[in-house]
């Protein structure tokens, strides 16, 4: 269980933060993380107070950019004075390593169970939405494409993260994204599906902002 006063804490002064930030990343992305990460923990032995604020902290560095918001998370955390109310600077410093390992693109592997946990509940792995996220970030950060440089987009995004060989990495060997991952890379493998998959959603998108 979670002390209710860290956890009124955070869903009025943490949780709004995602309300602002980009599509794949807002308030049911946090959300589905802290759930997934408490489900997980309860299979383990460790402090569920902690991976529920590492869940709760771990893309606000959001709030200043993409590329490195993993490492201003941890740093958020760091400074967040409140926090002194329910950890020591020992846990501080494991749940703020957490959030900046958390990334499934960084060089390095969690350097504690609680960066596993929560690297392995933000990869919630639903093939469609996998898709409809690849679709929608590429709408919003390359403009200046096309339809075809869109498709090309989506299709070097999924192989360079997600097929075979794939920097993706899951982390427990019983994780129900095992199963989502292989059906995810069934889609990716037949192109004719994935292209179909990708035309709907890039009008459906492209509609939507007209």
């Amino acid at each position: 269980m979670v002390e209710e006063s860290l956890k009124n804490y955070i869903e009025t002064s943490i949780l709004p933060l995602y309300d602002g930030f980009d599509a794949a990343h807002q308030r049911n992305h946090v959300d589905m993380v802290i759930e997934q990460s408490m489900e997980i923990a309860a299979q383990l032995d460790v402090d569920m107070n902690m991976v529920y604020a590492i869940a709760a902290y771990h893309d606000t560095g959001l709030t200043v950019d993409r590329k490195t918001h993993h490492l201003v998370s941890g740093k958020i955390i760091k400074e967040d004075m409140r926090l002194r109310d329910w950890f020591s600077d020992e846990q501080i410093e494991t749940m703020a390593q957490a959030c900046e390992d958390h990334r499934a693109s960084s060089d390095h592997e969690p350097r504690s169970i609680y960066g596993r946990i929560v690297a392995e509940a933000d990869r919630f792995i639903d093939p469609d939405t996998i898709i409809l996220r690849t679709v929608q970030y590429g709408l919003a950060n390359y403009p200046e494409l096309d339809k075809e440089g869109h498709w090309q987009r989506t299709i070097c995004h999924l192989h360079e993260k997600y097929a075979e060989g794939g920097y993706l990495k899951l982390w427990f060997d019983n994780s129900p994204n095992i199963a989502r991952l292989n059906a995810l890379r069934e889609i990716i493998k037949n192109e004719s599906l994935l292209r179909q998959k990708f035309e709907y959603l890039y009008d459906m998108l492209t509609k939507m902002t007209r």
